[in-house]
This record gives structure tokens, C-alpha cells and sequence, in this order.
């Protein structure tokens, strides 16, 4: 098992079962023994859950954070002033048991929306989740166990550089399952290190990361009320990044990979899916137009729904290439489909290929595809990631709240 966001020095994190939910942990929290810098995007959703209003509140103040705590069983989401208040006691006992200012406190929840949070249990449940503080792999899967909520495995991720002489770590863990879509998805994902990085870097980097990780998933084309991207800084480990600065190279690339890690973990555990699909625009005219079709393609209901057919329609995919709003020529439009059972090419440059309907069969068999999908317009290229969508994922929505 990967280390998680205790993996840099200075971290501690714990995950504990408060009694939101029936039986598996519900509450995690993480802290740094130094002030951190931090950045954050948040939900595109109009309607905001109180906990991401909240962390909103605190990015512009731009001042440090020392805590994170969150929740999972319930989004504290559309419930109204008692929402708000509820956010506000769970701040407040935050940072009453840690000995720190209220401002220094990030909060995040996930889970049922509607339903007034179960307040005494999680307030009850702080105290007790911080006695638990450890910076160990037991931790991290802890923590990570906490903020799950139709998850069926802990996505964290870990790596570890060298800058300068010096050891630089990053960590990481996530949630994320279902109402994933490209402007991020019901999903929380937490990344720290312990590099010093400023805060205005710290954003630039981060919305870079996310347009090539959360940003180019989807299972099931939802955007939830909760959604929360942030990244912690504490400096713990000497070494400073700068854009101009010895490492950054490396620091920034080992930061995109923690990122598409655990975007593709999330992907990878999409409500009742049974597949993975990859696909790679390539020789598109522009990056955009290389993007807005590969996330077209894995957005796709109809293409999800062929896969987990295991049937090579590749009219599916082509079309939700057309209706994506880039610009290109059909008749230039190559599509390839590969597994570990092989590779088949189902069109090229606009001319459908006859092709074995038997080795498509036990390409479209394997949990791991890949589309290719080549065109003639230009250079750029951009990867998105999808799953396939079953009766399963049907069951587990229309049973979620009971």
C-alpha cells in the first residue's frame, strides 16, 4: 500500500468512526507541526456546500493553515443557516482541541446532501480523532478510510525527489466514486509536502495539475456540491521551490504525477464500473480541441454503455467527438482500441475497417483499454480517463440514501 499525506516530514493525520455513518470510520483529520501554505479549487457547482463556502473564505484571506478536518456520511450541503452553524462548531472545536486560531482550520465533508449534519457526534468525535494523531502508514490508511463513501479501496499515492541535496516528499490521499465529471467530480483529494512553496505558486501549480488530472475524468457526468482540491506546504524539509529555482523541474513533475495518481484512482473505482478507458486524442490543432473531445469521448453515456457491452462501437465514440465543440474533419479520423490482449483498428482516416469481431471481443474483455484516436489537424494531444457504465451504478444511486 502507497504512504499517504503523511508521507512528508511533518505531517500527522488519524481517521476514526464518530457514528455518522453505520459502521466503516467517518471522520479524518490532518496536522502540520508548522503553519502551511496552501491553495485550493473548489466546486464549480453554483449551489455550495457550508464547508466549501467556508474554505473559499479562507483562501482569499491567503493566510496559513495548520489543520484539516473532514467529514464523510454527510455533505452539510443545502441545509440552510443550521448548515452554516454546524460548520462553524465544528471549527471552533477544531481548533479549541489543537490550540490553534479558527482561521487555521480547512473543513471538508462529503456524503448525503439535505440532511442536517449529526453535529454532536462529530463534535464529539474531534477530540477524540486528534488523540489518534500519528504520522505512520496506519495513519494514512486511517485517515484515507474516513472521508470514504462508496469507495471500495483507499486511493493514496506518495513520491519522494531530490533537490538540492535534500529529500523532498509528497503525499496524498482521495475520495471519489461517483458524480465525477471534468470540472471536477464529487470527489475531495488532499496532497501535501514538505517543500516550501508560496502560496501564489502553490495555486498556479495546482490549477495546472488539476486540468491534467481531475479536470480530464468522469464517470457519470455529475458535479457535486463539495467538491475540494488543496495542497499543503509546510517547508519541513528545507528545501524552497522557486519557478526559476534548482529542482523545480523536478518538483513540478513529481507533483502532476501525484495528482493524476489518484484522479485516475477515482476514475478507476467509478460506481459499479468494471473498466478503465484511456483515451488519447492525438494531432489535434490545438491543446483545447485535443481536450474538449477526449473528455466528450470518456463523458459519453452511450460510449461507457458499449464498453461495458465489451462492443467495439466506434460510431460512438466518433460522434461524441462531433458534439464536443472542437473543430476537425471526419475524414481525417483514425480509432484504435487496445488491451493487453492487443491492439485493433476499427477506422483510419475517416474509412471504417472491416475487423475481427473475436479479438475485439478479448481486447474489450480486459479491465485496462485504451482508445487512440488520431487526427491530421495539428501537434497537440491530451489524455482523459473514463469507466464503463453498468446496471450496478444504477443500483448504488437508487439505493444511496437507504
Amino acid at each position: 500500500m502507497s504512504r499517504g499525506i503523511t508521507a512528508p516530514k511533518g505531517f500527522q493525520a488519524a481517521g476514526f468512526y464518530s457514528g455518522v455513518k453505520r459502521k466503516r470510520k467517518d471522520l479524518a483529520m490532518m496536522v502540520s507541526q508548522s503553519p502551511m501554505n496552501w491553495a485550493a479549487l473548489f466546486t464549480t457547482n453554483v449551489v455550495k456546500a457550508a464547508p466549501v463556502l467556508w474554505g473559499e473564505s479562507l483562501l482569499k484571506t491567503g493566510k496559513p493553515l495548520q489543520a484539516l478536518v473532514i467529514n464523510s456520511g454527510n455533505a452539510n450541503a443545502c441545509t440552510g443557516e443550521q448548515g452554516d452553524l454546524d460548520l462553524q462548531k465544528m471549527v471552533v472545536q477544531t481548533a479549541m482541541t489543537l490550540s490553534i486560531p479558527e482561521t487555521s482550520v480547512l473543513v471538508a465533508s462529503t456524503g448525503v446532501i439535505g440532511v442536517p449534519l449529526p453535529i454532536e457526534k462529530i463534535l464529539a468525535g474531534i477530540p477524540q480523532v486528534a488523540n489518534c494523531l500519528d504520522a505512520s502508514q496506519d495513519a494514512d490508511d486511517a485517515a484515507t478510510q474516513g472521508i470514504m463513501t462508496t469507495d471500495t479501496f483507499l486511493k493514496q499515492a506518495s513520491m519522494t525527489v531530490e533537490i538540492q541535496g535534500k529529500e523532498v516528499t509528497l503525499g496524498g490521499m482521495a475520495k471519489g466514486s461517483g458524480m465525477i465529471h471534468p470540472n471536477m467530480a464529487t470527489m475531495l483529494a488532499f496532497v501535501t509536502t514538505d517543500a516550501k512553496v508560496e502560496t501564489a505558486l502553490l495555486q498556479e501549480l495546482l490549477k495546472e495539475a488539476s486540468d491534467e488530472s481531475y479536470h480530464m475524468i468522469s464517470v457519470d457526468g455529475d458535479t457535486s456540491t463539495n467538491d475540494t482540491v488543496a495542497v499543503f506546504a509546510n517547508g519541513e524539509s528545507g528545501v524552497a521551490i522557486t519557478k526559476d529555482g534548482e529542482g523545480y523541474r523536478l518538483f513540478k513533475e513529481a507533483f502532476f504525477k501525484i495528482h493524476q495518481t489518484l484522479a485516475i484512482a477515482i476514475v478507476s473505482d467509478g460506481e459499479g464500473a468494471g473498466k478503465l478507458i484511456e483515451v488519447q486524442v492525438i494531432g489535434a490543432a490545438t491543446k483545447e480541441a485535443a481536450k474538449r473531445m477526449a473528455r466528450s469521448i470518456v463523458s459519453s453515456s452511450l460510449v461507457k454503455t458499449a464498453f461495458f457491452g465489451e462492443d467495439a462501437n466506434w460510431g460512438r465514440i466518433l460522434c461524441a467527438m462531433g458534439y464536443s465543440g472542437a473543430d476537425f474533419n471526419p475524414k481525417e479520423v483514425s480509432i484504435q482500441i487496445q488491451s493487453e490482449q492487443g491492439l485493433i483498428d476499427l477506422m483510419k482516416q475517416g474509412v471504417p475497417i472491416v475487423f475481427d469481431e473475436g479479438l475485439a471481443a478479448k481486447i474489450l474483455a480486459e479491465e485496462k483499454l485504451q482508445v487512440l484516436v488520431t487526427i491530421q489537424d495539428g501537434e497537440e494531444q491530451a489524455i482523459a480517463w473514463g469507466c464503463d457504465l453498468s446496471y450496478e451504478y444504477v443500483k448504488i444511486n437508487g439505493e444511496y440514501r437507504t
